[in-house]
């Protein structure tokens, strides 16, 4: 039997009792704001009447709380917990298109126990332990793209033929003005 008491005012006299057939299983004890405990029935042929009766200590006493249940006779020996279920050996499944296929290796003879040796060249595929990449949300802009484009070249060559006509005109007005003084 489990009792759960939560969100009492700590700071004043909350008590609790359980009694078994008018006897104590649980004395009168002081509760603070919280109890958790199990307890644990005598052994009985015949049903048992359980009496529980929690006494709120706050002013006006709201949460109080009285109740008798009855336990019944458990016949024969006590229920054994479930087996746990043996585990099952996985059957390979056929990758969807979506996902990346993994370069096949033989399998081991127990499974889950392979530890992957260390490569000095990267791999194309993500590893299964890497963290998830977060994808942007479809409220927020697009960020601007920084890098180059194909343009840049004939930018960069546009700009160097401007810098050398203007450079041959000033050479050609400076040649000009010396020999005419």
């Amino acid at each position: 039997m489990t009792v759960d008491l939560t969100y009492y005012t700590p700071d004043v006299p909350n008590t609790v009792t359980v009694t078994v057939d008018g006897k104590d299983l649980l004395p009168t004890e002081t509760v603070g704001k919280e109890l958790s405990t199990k307890l644990t029935l005598p052994e009985h042929s015949e049903k048992l009447t359980v009496r529980l009766v929690v006494k709120d200590g706050s002013k006006g006493g709201n949460y109080s709380y009285e109740d008798e249940k009855t336990a019944d006779v458990c016949e024969g020996e006590p229920p054994t917990p479930p087996a746990e279920p043996t585990p099952t050996e996985p059957t390979p499944s056929e990758p969807t298109p979506t996902e990346p296929t993994q370069t096949e290796s033989a399998p081991s003879e127990t499974p889950g126990t392979e530890t992957p040796e260390p490569s000095d060249t990267p791999s194309a595929e993500p590893s299964e332990s890497a963290p998830a990449v977060p994808v942007p949300s479809g409220s927020t802009p697009p960020l601007a793209e920084t890098g180059s484009s194909s343009a840049t070249p004939v930018i960069g060559g546009a700009a160097l033929a401007v810098l050398l006509a203007g450079g041959g005109i000033l050479w050609a007005v400076r040649k000009r003005r010396t020999t005419q003084a």
